[in-house]
Parts: structure tokens; sequence; C-alpha cells
């Protein structure tokens, strides 16, 4: 009798904590996770298939031709479209800037190709590099102040667009007239007009996607060439994006 009365308080006990788990797992209600509003229900898909071979720096032609340089460019293209996801960002942010941009680099006779250097400079990033690079263009405080930008006492003109690409241009213009080519100028915005000249001296090779450089400045006009493509002609390059929820093409407004 007592191991009846057992057995029934048993059943009964896991019968309550049975019914237990089942009214907390009703209860329980798991909380949404956060979705980046601005990529939400879409992955970014690159092809590189349709690269085309046209590449070209203020008109200076890229020897895409060469399986190495045609490898970097495209590694510069992949690169960046994964690492920078917020693509469509990057092409607002162009949206804003460019029309400051353009004029200015126009009216200082600097190639139109130049107005992608912010975007691979600074991005979508903010602050001061490990260096003390800041603003659009990345000056540092003496190479801004050099060109006429006031750094210090609560102001700093870097951050502006357009008294900094002023000053970029005057920079720009002095690197071209050095080294003749805007190709070697751009090498030269990133890594400085003293080693640039030491490579081509070294080296005895005055052109730039032959010349052995350190890797950030080895793949600095490879990086412009990249935004370029990715901002203007992303098509052109088989960029896609696709609906996360059935995997179906969707069509972006942004590029038509």
């Amino acid at each position: 009798m007592i191991k009846k009365q057992l057995i029934t308080c048993s059943v009964i006990s896991l019968l309550l904590i049975i019914s237990g788990f089942s009214v907390s797992a009703k209860m329980y209600k798991p909380k949404p996770k956060k979705v980046n509003k601005l990529n939400a229900g879409y992955r970014f898909i690159f092809t590189e298939k349709n690269l085309a071979d046209d590449a070209s720096f203020a008109d200076e032609p890229i020897p895409v031709n060469d399986a190495r340089i045609d490898h970097k460019l495209r590694h510069s293209v992949f690169t960046i479209s994964h690492t920078q996801t917020e693509t469509m960002i990057l092409q607002r942010e162009a949206a804003s800037l460019f029309p400051i941009i353009e004029p200015i680099l126009k009216m200082y006779g600097i190639p139109d190709d130049f107005k992608y250097i912010p975007l691979v400079e600074a991005g979508l990033k903010s602050g001061v590099s490990k260096r003390g690079a800041a603003g659009w263009w990345q000056f540092m405080p003496g190479t801004a102040r050099t060109y006429g930008l006031k750094v210090g006492n609560g102001r700093d003109d870097r951050y502006s667009i357009r008294k900094s690409t002023v000053a970029a241009c005057k920079y720009i213009k002095e690197l071209y007239a050095e080294f003749n080519s805007w190709t070697l100028a751009a090498a030269a915005y990133n890594n400085g007009e003293i080693q640039l000249a030491r490579a081509i001296r070294n080296q005895s090779e005055d052109n730039y996607f032959r010349l052995h450089l350190n890797p950030e400045t080895g793949a600095y006009v490879y990086r412009i060439i990249a935004m370029k493509k990715i901002v203007d002609q992303p098509q052109q390059l088989g960029f896609k994006y696709y609906c996360n929820t059935n995997l179906q093409p969707a069509e972006l407004m942004v590029y038509n």
C-alpha cells in the first residue's frame, strides 16, 4: 500500500514538473535581434568574371594583361567589397562629397579620379590614425599646416572637406610636378615623395606598376581604382544583392 502511494506521488510530481516546463516554454519569448536597417534582408555577392579590362587611373593605362597586376586589381576589388560591407553607404558618401570635391579638382587641374582618395583614405572611419593623420584626406598635422590648414587651438581644418580638398590639390600638384605621373603622384601622396623617389632611384624604375613598394603603397593605386569601379560600375563588376528570405535577385535602385 505504501509502495503504491509512493509511486502515485512520484507520477504526480513528474507530471507537475513536465507541465511546469511546458508553461515556461509558452511564456518565454526570445528577444528579437538588432538588425542594421541599411543592410537588412540583403547579402552582398561578388563575381570576378565581369571585371573590365579597360582599367585606368587619371587616363594612365593599367597593364591588366600582366597576370600579377590583374591579380592585384581583382584582389583590391574583392577586399574592399568584403571588408567594407557598407558599400551602399560609401555610395551615399560619394554622392554628398563629390559635388564639393569635383569643381575644386577641376580648378586646380587635378584629374577627376583623385576624388576617390578620400573614400580610400578615410571611408567611413572617423578619428585620427595611429600616425596622427586625420580628416577626409588624412593629412598629418605638419603637412596640413604647410598647405594652409589650421590645426590646433580647438580648430582642425582637416575635417573640412572643402578646405582639405584645396590643400590636397596643392600638394598633389607639387607631387605631379616632381614625378611627371599622376599614378606616381598618388603613390607619393600615400608614402611621401622622399620614400618614393628613393625607391625609383634604387630600382631604376619609374613605372608604379613595376616598382616594389611597401604593401600599403604598393596596393594604394589599385585600391583607388577598385573604389572607383565599386562606386560607379558595381553591376559591370558582377555585384548583386540577394534577398536573404528567398534568395531571389533583388533590383537595387541606387545603381540606376
